[in-house]
C-alpha cells in the first residue's frame, strides 16, 4: 500500500532525506522512529503530497505521489503533530466541514460526523467549540477528522504527543481497530513503547537515512543478545549465584543490580535451563528469574548513537 524508493529532499544545505526506502503491506502498522530532525516528518509530508521529493519516487495504493497527487489525497488520512481543527467551530461542525470538502454531501457528512463522534467518545462534547476541549479531546477530534473519508492509508505523525498514559492507550485502541478494518497505518512516534505496542514492522531513520528495518523482535535480536536476571531468596547466596551465572555468560561478568538482583548476558534460551538446574542442585532458592531481549529503548539508543560502521552494518 505504501512504497517509497530513494526518497531525497534538501532544504538549502540541510539534507533532510538521503535515499529513504519504505514498503508497507496492506492492513499493517509500520512504525518510523528516529531522533528529532532525522527526517521522519519530511518523509510523511512527501508521502501525503505536501512536499515534492528532490529525487526518488513513492506510490500510495498504486498512485504516484507526484503524478497522481489527487488520487493519493483521496486515499489517505493525515494526522500531523499539531491539531488541524478549527477551534472556533464545534467538534461536529469541524467533521461536517471535512465531510463536505470530501464531497460526501450535507447528509452524508453529518452522518459520518455522528459516527466518528460516537466512536471517539466525543458525542457529549460534539456541539461545544473545539477551543473548550482538553488536549486529549482535541487530539481525538483531529484523528477523527483524518478518518472522515474512510482512507485506505493513514499517516499518524506523533499522534499521541502530549496525551496522558490513559488517553494514549485509548488512541492505541483506535489504531488497532483501524487495522482490523483493513486500513494501513504509518506511525511516527517518540514513544518507544508505542511503537512496540502497535507496529508490525519498524524503520529507524537517522540523518535522513534508513539505518534499520525489521520487526521489533528481530531488531532486538540484531542489536543485542538476551539477558538472564536472577534474584536469590537469600542474600548470602549471591556469591555462589554469581559464579553459576558466570558459567553460562556469553563473555561478560555478572552485574549486580538493585534489590539483590544479578544480571548476565547469555547467547541463547538454553542458559536459563542450565542455571535452573545448577541452582536446584545447590539448593539455592530464587524469588525472581527472567530471560529477556533488550528493550526497544536500548535498540533505539544502540542504532542512533553507534559508530558509523555499526550504522552501515544495520543498513546493509
Amino acid at each position: 500500500m505504501v512504497e517509497a524508493v530513494g526518497l531525497a529532499k534538501s532544504f538549502g544545505q540541510t539534507r533532510a532525506l538521503q535515499g529513504v526506502d519504505l514498503a508497507i503491506p496492506q492492513g499493517t502498522v509500520h512504525g518510523v522512529l528516529g531522533p528529532n530532525g532525522a527526517g521522519k516528518t519530511t518523509a510523511v509530508r512527501i508521502l501525503s503530497t505536501l512536499l515534492r521529493p528532490d529525487a526518488g519516487h513513492a506510490r500510495i495504493a498504486g498512485h504516484d505521489v507526484v503524478r497522481d497527487a489527487e488520487r493519493v489525497r483521496a486515499s489517505i488520512g493525515l494526522t500531523g503533530q499539531y491539531a488541524s481543527v478549527d477551534e472556533d467551530l464545534t467538534g461536529r461542525q469541524n467533521l461536517v466541514l471535512f465531510g463536505t470538502l470530501l464531497d460526501l454531501g450535507r447528509k452524508g457528512a453529518r452522518a459520518r460526523a455522528a459516527e466518528l463522534l460516537e466512536w471517539f467518545d466525543l458525542t457529549e462534547a460534539a456541539d461545544r467549540p473545539a477551543k473548550t476541549y482538553s488536549g486529549g479531546m482535541r487530539r481525538r477530534l483531529d484523528l477523527a477528522a483524518s478518518l472522515v473519508g474512510r482512507p485506505d492509508v493513514i499517516f499518524l505523525d506523533e499522534p499521541t504527543t502530549g496525551l496522558d498514559p490513559a488517553k494514549r492507550e485509548d488512541m492505541w485502541g483506535v489504531v488497532r481497530s483501524l487495522v482490523r478494518e483493513g486500513s494501513t497505518v504509518l506511525l511516527t512516534t517518540q514513544y518507544l513503547e508505542e511503537a512496540e505496542a502497535l507496529a508490525d514492522e519498524i524503520t529507524v531513520i537517522d540523518h535522513g537515512r534508513v539505518i534499520a528495518n525489521d520487526t521489533p523482535q528481530r531488531l532486538k535480536r540484531r542489536v543485542g543478545g538476551q539477558t538472564l536476571e536472577v534474584r536469590p531468596a537469600d542474600e548470602r547466596d549471591l556469591p555462589r549465584t554469581a559464579e553459576i551465572l558466570a558459567m553460562v555468560s556469553s563473555g561478560a561478568a555478572p552485574e549486580t543490580l538493585r534489590d539483590g538482583k544479578l544480571a548476565v548476558p547469555v547467547s541463547g534460551d538454553a542458559a536459563m535451563a542450565e542455571v535452573v538446574a545448577r541452582l536446584t542442585a545447590e539448593g539455592i532458592g530464587v524469588t525472581e528469574l527472567s530471560l529477556h531481549l533488550p528493550s526497544l529503548d536500548e535498540v533505539f539508543f544502540a542504532l542512533t548513537s553507534g559508530s558509523f560502521g555499526k550504522i552501515k552494518e544495520f543498513a546493509a
